[in-house]
């Protein structure tokens, strides 16, 4: 007789090996990838994620996770990845990818990846995936208060403007830090020596200049009549705009700092072809634009048309693209804490 222990195992490998092509199909025709949460999301549903399901049948989850908490997710799971996209802004895919969290892509395996400015694509061979849209750190100015308008860094210290410039605090916000590491820049210093940034925003603070932390409260500075010239993101000048205020977005003579967002193909999991075909298709410059139209993010993609009111709101085209800065994120990685301690000191003086 048979033993029903032995019985009821033989069913279940059975049944599982029967069940398994089903399973299987299922798996292939699903992505698990993570997305920004709020309105961005539902952006990214319009843009991309609902129209590549309508396109190929395919099933996309979605799981709400900034780029911190997806590179600790990644981490975790680094050894039964759950994810087959990744998201990531602020730079952190150049380091998921040196840790193998995600594979490196052949740009023949993303038709629109040739139509991509060189930044957008350059890291595909080690595993961080294409840029599909950026944001852009410049000035943001009082249209009605700020004439002529600004046209480098140094006008953050024209004469007369003094307390009415508006600085982002380096030491808790990525576009503060940006801001200042262009500043530093203009002013002669590097990665390695910040020193000339920190006498450049010493200066406009010995001026009358102020220092925000959260973008809030750059809307009531602006609002209120306190700030006329700020350091910060073009996306957010829309922003400000939409709000009937009177702000626009330079982009400096000097350049303008670049905020990369990356959709990444995650390390270890099945369904690569499917995974390709989502990342392939958000760097269609159709999405690019977007993206453009809805926030206000440039555009990565050579082939994208803008309507007039946009182009106007955004860095866009081969001589601005050209103009952006690209500051290594692992270096930032590396020196964050002592940098933000020298703000912080300079901020107590």
């Amino acid at each position: 007789m048979l033993d029903r222990r032995k019985f009821l195992s033989t069913t279940a490998l059975a049944a599982a090996a029967l069940a398994t092509p089903a399973v299987l199909r299922a798996q292939e025709n699903r992505l698990v990838i993570n997305s920004f949460g709020g309105a961005y999301e539902e952006i990214h549903r319009r843009l991309v994620i609902t129209p590549f399901e309508q396109m190929t049948g395919a099933k996309v989850e979605v799981v709400t996770a900034y780029s911190a908490d997806m590179l600790a997710q990644l981490r975790a799971q680094k050894d039964a990845p759950q994810f087959d996209v990744a998201h990531f802004s602020g730079g952190l895919e150049t380091q998921a990818a040196i840790e193998g969290l995600l594979a490196p892509i052949d740009p023949a395996e993303l038709p629109n990846a040739a139509d991509l400015y060189d930044f957008a694509r350059a890291g595909l061979s080690k595993g961080v995936g294409p840029t599909y849209s950026t944001a852009v750190i410049g000035l943001l100015y009082d249209t009605g208060k700020v004439t002529p308008a600004p046209s480098s860094w140094n006008d953050l210290l024209r004469e007369g403007l003094g307390e009415h410039v508006l600085l982002t605090d380096a030491a808790s916000n990525t576009y503060g830090m940006l801001g200042l590491l262009m500043m530093n820049r203009v002013a002669g210093g590097t990665l390695d020596d910040i020193g000339p940034g920190l006498d450049f925003a010493r200066r406009l603070l010995e001026a009358g200049a102020i220092v925000v932390s959260k973008s809030p409260e750059i809307q009531q500075n602006f609002a209120q009549g306190v700030a006329w010239l700020a350091a910060y993101a073009q996306d957010y000048a829309y922003t400000l705009t939409k709000a009937g205020l009177p702000v626009r977005f330079s982009q400096p003579e000097e350049g303008a700092a670049m905020a990369p967002i990356t959709v990444n193909l995650v390390a270890g999991r099945p369904n690569r072809e499917l995974a390709l075909k989502f990342i392939d298709f958000s760097i269609r410059p159709e999405a690019a634009a977007g993206w453009a139209e809805a926030l206000r993010y440039t555009p990565t993609n050579r082939k994208v048309q803008l309507a007039p009111d946009v182009a106007e709101q955004v860095v866009h085209g081969e001589a601005a693209i050209a103009r952006l800065v690209q500051f290594d994120p692992l270096v930032i990685a590396e020196k964050r804490a002592g940098w933000n301690e020298q703000w912080k000191r300079l901020l107590a003086r």
